[in-house]
């Protein structure tokens, strides 16, 4: 076990916990968390009373939708194909550009859709953890909307990362194997018997369960000899194991013969005790800081084996630890775009944000949710942040505190262009006028500039700063006092407290 954490339990731990295990807070819900106690806190981030559908899929999501889309898809196919032996090459052509042209239209718009839902539920949810814990394993087991181009599959896959929030990750990996998006982006149902694509016998290995050096291009080959076969039946939107597309023989994997089929192999997988360690590995980096001390490291992958992967256990270790409240760990992780808009939005107590604002800030910040880069999912850390980003991230927090006028002064050079999306639309957030700054900021409070200063200090960095750095923001507010200290005057100062690098941070 690692060392605990020691009483007594401050308002800032419970805000950090906050923040780490979901996205933070306003002030009043961390006084809330905190008043829990910290193992209760941390029990009821592991143990959340909110019900796994209290956020219904949209209903292009449910069973029988998806099988009528791919029966749809199918149709479509089979219409085009035919319409070909009775027009001309150019009108059959154009009769299958028409037909793209459609299904991608639609793929856009219930993607938008996908995006807005799993955005929407992050900001609202009272199971922050889970949805955490959907994000990682989102980023862990990485597949995107533009290559899978049924956007109702990732969300189903998505579900079932939450589902398995904290269960066993062998198990939730059996499941990866027969998901149908994983399916579709890693090519596996091109893998045939005498014909094997290593795309998901290396990424399983390489990126899922053991990380490179743990394993030989001889293994990959095995591997990917067991996992043929996997075929997703459009009909019933299933993967199924066809026996006749698989090789039966005999492969030799991690030492150990015999005839075996992905599940085997997966469980070979798991009977390494690096698998453990990988995991824990990447589940601390993800929560705490990177590269952990090998006592630590060896203590977490105990817990997981002895859990049998189960990933609740490993999280409570963690969040109790004394090394998760220390100096090294509080406010040194650069925060993730998704983490970034969430938890400001939640800090300005904004529960329905303007119109296209998710989508389009998601797409400026550089990570769009159901569209990581490739199988290797997000680069975290320093990678979110550079001249451009950090600009960007200013004028997104002046737009929120200040109104829609504010992004007409963005620089359009001060935006990440992402591939296949379109830019942000001109009329996002039209007649946004800011939060409730009555709320946020009460009248009273306004005419003391130090206490004011101090309260949005709690609110946006739940953390003493330095001083100058609140001292800059005093004299701010001083000499913008006046004879009154109007919501124009708040919004200023929210914007110059939200335009610091020290607000990356969490």
């Amino acid at each position: 076990m690692l060392p605990r954490a020691n009483n007594p339990w401050t308002l800032f731990e419970a805000a950090h916990l906050l923040n780490r295990a979901g996205f933070g807070g306003s002030p009043a819900e961390i006084q809330s968390f905190h008043a829990l106690g910290r193992s209760k806190a941390v029990e009821s981030l592991i143990s959340p009373a909110e019900p796994l559908n209290a956020f219904p899929l949209p209903s292009w999501c449910s069973e029988e939708a998806v099988l009528a889309d791919m029966r749809e898809r199918m149709e479509q196919g089979r219409s085009v194909k035919d319409a070909k032996r009775d027009i001309t090459p150019e009108n059959a052509e154009k009769a299958k550009r028409e037909a793209s042209r459609i299904s991608q239209r639609k793929n856009r718009v219930q993607s938008l859709e996908a995006q807005a839902w799993w955005f929407h539920r992050m900001l609202l949810t009272q199971a922050p953890l889970r949805e955490k814990m959907t994000l990682f394993w989102h980023d862990h087991f990485a597949t995107s909307i533009q290559k899978v181009r049924q956007p109702a599959l990732i969300v189903r896959q998505n579900d079932l990362f939450r589902q398995n929030a904290f269960g066993s990750s062998k198990d939730l990996t059996q499941a990866v194997l027969m998901d149908p998006a994983m399916t579709l982006y890693l090519d596996t149902q091109s893998s045939k018997k005498g014909r094997p694509n290593e795309n998901f016998a290396r990424e399983v290995m390489e990126l899922f369960t053991l990380g490179e050096g743990n394993y030989t291009e001889q293994d990959i080959r095995e591997a990917a000899r067991a996992f043929t076969g996997y075929e997703l039946n459009r009909q019933n939107g299933k993967v199924f194991h066809n026996l006749r597309q698989w090789d039966s023989t005999d492969k030799t994997v991690f030492g150990k013969t015999g005839p075996f089929n992905g599940k085997d192999v997966i469980d070979l997988i798991f009977e390494k005790k690096q698998a453990a360690r990988f995991l824990s590995n990447k589940i601390w980096e993800f929560f705490v800081y990177e590269k952990p001390s090998e006592t630590a490291l060896d203590a977490l992958a105990t817990i997981l084996q002895k859990s049998d992967f189960q990933t609740g256990p490993l999280l409570r270790e963690i969040f109790l630890s004394r090394e998760f409240y220390s100096e090294n760990t509080i406010r040194s992780q650069i925060k993730s775009p998704i983490q970034y808009l969430v938890g400001l939005l939640k800090q300005l107590e904004i529960t329905d944000p303007p119109t296209g604002f998710p989508i389009t800030a998601q797409q400026q910040l550089g990570q769009i949710l159901f569209m990581p880069p490739n199988v290797a999912g997000w680069d975290w850390g320093q990678a979110w942040i550079n001249t451009n980003t950090l600009l960007t991230r200013y004028n997104l927090a002046g737009f929120l505190t200040k109104g829609a006028g504010e992004l007409d002064k963005a620089p359009k050079d001060a935006q990440v262009k992402t591939p296949g999306m379109a830019p942000a639309p001109k009329n996002m957030g039209r007649g946004w006028q800011g939060p409730d700054y009555e709320k946020i900021a009460p009248r009273p409070l306004r005419e003391n500039p130090t206490k004011l200063v101090d309260s949005l200090v709690f609110r946006f960095f739940q953390n003493p700063v330095a001083d100058k750095a609140r001292n800059s923001f005093i004299d701010y507010a001083t000499s913008k006092q006046g004879v009154i200290f109007t919501n124009k005057e708040t919004a200023e100062l929210c914007h110059l407290i939200l335009s610091t690098p020290y607000y990356q941070l969490c």
